[in-house]
């Protein structure tokens, strides 16, 4: 029996992040091992520790110090889900300031599939910068939902799209 596929989840502090255990929930009842990475601003939202115990993985906010082993196995799959505005756009821009951008850029440039769902207010992505900051990460490899698909829905079935680009960009 081989081991169940590695997915890095990279959450940021958006609405949906609030719900993340039930993608958590879905994402483990899929059959991955789910490492979770958090913005700084999203960890206070986030029951940590109870994520932890349902992961089996510690939940990381921080770097790790020099010469620390690595908490998380190798990624197979990296999603970004909920992903701001902020995360975008420093993103495309290889500013690495936290450990979730040091993820995404890291994975980006390593070549691993990446699947990101923006929650963005609409304000926010009607700034002239943020569709040219889209397509940098598109034309780098990136999978990115259009709009906002987290947005209407509640419940587990907004995570729907989420599980369906999962299951389409799944390693064999």
């Amino acid at each position: 029996m081989t081991e169940r596929p590695v997915l890095y989840l990279v959450v940021c502090a958006a609405g949906p992040a609030e719900h993340i255990d039930e993608l958590v929930d879905l994402l483990i009842g899929d059959g991955w091992r789910v490492c979770m990475i958090v913005s700084p601003t999203a960890a206070p939202w986030l029951d940590r520790q109870a994520l932890q115990d349902k992961t089996g993985y510690l939940v990381r906010v921080e770097w790790r110090m020099p010469g620390d082993p690595e908490p998380h196995p190798p990624a197979d799959v990296v999603l970004a889900a909920p992903v701001t505005f902020n995360t975008v756009t420093k993103w495309a821009l290889g500013i690495n300031d936290t450990l979730a951008l040091g993820v995404l850029n890291e994975s980006l440039g390593g070549g691993l599939p990446i699947i990101a769902f923006p929650h963005t207010k609409a304000e926010l992505a009607a700034h002239p910068a943020y569709e040219g900051h889209v397509a940098v990460l598109r034309a780098a490899g990136v999978t990115v939902a259009d709009g906002n698909p987290l947005n209407p829905v509640h419940g587990p079935a907004r995570w729907d799209p989420v599980i369906g680009a999962l299951r389409a960009a799944r390693p064999s």
